[in-house]
């Protein structure tokens, strides 16, 4: 069959709802750059336009002419670089939009996503359409699906009175004041026109929702939510980190197991654990500085973008400043923490750290006959007051900025005891930290809950242990954990868990 014929047919057999969402997701506002085949061309016409039309018109003619024009370079597409170029990324993310709403072309050349994912490096794990689609624009459709075209419309209306910030774009102009949103597919093109409008003017982006949640907080709860959603809702969903599907992120284990009694055991449980809550995991066993060198170059990779969070176990010896390695040397503990964050491929998104060592030889030990021989080791926009609201400073758009971000932000530290103070071990089991943290994140009651909460009931259940010193003075003591968060959203654990695998298959 003729193949202009064959497309034709495919976009026919697409609702006008899937065909906003398509373009939308294909349109991704975060692409990598710069990358070979990739200019500093403004793409606000290819992204917008289309849109914009759309809604003026009530007509899709120009977002099937955009997805025409895509299947045709793909279909042309010759992978033969080396390079990783725009086209593999814009491919892949066509590919995987097209599989997440069920409407991949049957022409589509399935060969050539293997090929790009090859220049990857993905292994097969990462092969899974989900790793390919951004989380971000999952959370956005969510908020879509939840407002009614009249939501959208006033957001629109919103978004129309600040004059500032609409002057001079001509997309604008072209949709106009008054906006018809109830044909089926306008509400969709209207809402994703709002974000990727706000994001093309570093308004916002998957971090910095307040400008989106300001539009959305505007709108009449009784006229502009679909049933059983209300406006908190709908802007709650905005306030944490979008780690939507799987995987949930990628998870870096190391562990120093020489000198440390159970530290097999801490690698099987934190393996466990991160597969549980459908991270893709790797390990590295007796890891020295040239290996942490190794990973951080390895993070770097493009394929890396895709992921939307990363978690890192660091389980060794240490002292207040530093931690011991596997041949004997030590390392800054804040060297380790402040290297890792300033990765560009997990910029603007969360990134946890769980250190797990002595930082001392301080113990809050515990005195009298009754310890003796006992141990476990053996902003809401609507301000009620005015007077309240009239108090405080006006921070206007002119004076804000989400474009530069300090490295360290959306970081999170978990120690495993308090600083000058002793991490405690099983001699079989490993540390005793790492053993409580897998259970309270691998319990039903973790579900959709988020890392802190989850982070202050394992504080909560490690401070009742009483441990024992293994030297001969035998003191009981308790120990306490604790957390430096940098994090500008919530990270929610994902509600869906995964079935357990054999910890042993993980890469090593």
């Amino acid at each position: 069959m003729d193949e202009v014929i064959q497309v034709t047919q495919w976009l026919s057999s697409i609702t006008p709802r899937k065909k906003a969402k398509l373009f939308f997701f294909t349109t991704h506002a975060d692409a990598p750059s710069p990358m070979v085949g990739s200019n500093d061309v403004d793409t606000h016409e290819e992204t917008q336009l289309p849109l914009a039309t759309t809604v003026a018109l009530h007509n899709f003619k120009n977002i099937d002419e955009f997805l025409k024009k895509k299947v045709n370079t793909f279909s042309c597409y010759n992978v033969i670089q080396n390079e990783i170029t725009k086209t593999d990324y814009e491919y892949l993310r066509f590919y995987s939009a097209c599989k997440y709403l069920d409407v991949v072309p049957p022409f589509l050349d399935l060969e050539k996503i293997s090929a790009i994912q090859n220049k990857f490096e993905m292994t097969d794990e990462e092969r899974d359409y989900r790793v390919l689609l951004d989380s971000a624009d999952l959370v956005l459709e969510k908020v879509c699906d939840s407002l009614k075209p009249a939501g959208v419309s006033q957001m629109w209306t919103a978004l129309r009175k600040d004059r500032n910030l609409i002057r001079g774009v001509k997309t604008i102009d072209i949709i106009g004041f008054f906006v018809d949103p109830n044909p089926t597919g306008i509400k969709e093109c209207l809402f994703f026109f709002i974000v990727r409008f706000l994001q093309k003017a570093d308004k916002i982006n998957r971090v910095n929702t307040n400008r989106l949640e300001r539009l959305i907080a505007q709108c009449d709860e009784s006229s502009s939510c679909e049933e059983g959603k209300t406006i908190d809702f709908i802007i709650d969903s905005l306030r944490f980190y979008p780690t939507e599907l799987y995987p949930f992120g990628f998870c870096l284990i190391m562990c120093v197991i020489e000198g440390r009694d159970g530290a097999m055991q801490e690698i099987e449980k934190t393996m466990e654990i991160s597969r549980h809550l459908g991270m893709i995991t790797h390990t590295e066993k007796n890891p020295t500085k040239e290996t942490i060198e190794l990973v951080k170059k390895e993070l770097m990779k493009p394929k890396y973008q895709f992921y939307s969070s990363f978690t890192c176990w660091f389980m060794s010896h240490g002292d207040s400043n530093s931690m011991v390695l596997a041949d004997g040397e030590t390392i800054e503990r804040e060297w380790f923490l402040t290297s890792f964050p300033d990765i560009s491929t997990f910029q603007l998104k969360p990134k946890v750290f769980f250190m797990v060592s002595c930082r001392g030889a301080n113990k809050f030990s515990l005195k009298g006959d009754e310890f003796e021989g006992q141990s476990a080791t053996c902003d809401y926009y609507d301000i009620g007051s005015a007077l309240i609201r009239n108090r405080m400073l006006d921070i206007t758009d002119s004076v804000r900025d989400i474009s530069y971000v300090q490295p360290m932000m959306d970081t999170l530290v978990a120690y495993s005891t308090i600083l000058d103070h002793l991490s405690g071990r099983a001699n079989t089991h490993g540390s005793i930290y790492v053993d409580r943290a897998c259970v309270p994140m691998s319990e039903n009651i973790s579900r959709g809950r988020s890392l802190t909460e989850i982070l202050e009931h394992l504080s909560q259940d490690l401070h009742e242990i009483l441990q024992e010193t293994m030297d001969e003075d035998r003191i009981v003591y308790k120990q306490a954990c604790h957390y430096d968060s940098f994090f500008r959203k919530t990270l929610k654990l994902p509600y869906t868990r995964h079935p357990k695998e054999d910890v042993h298959s993980a890469p090593q």
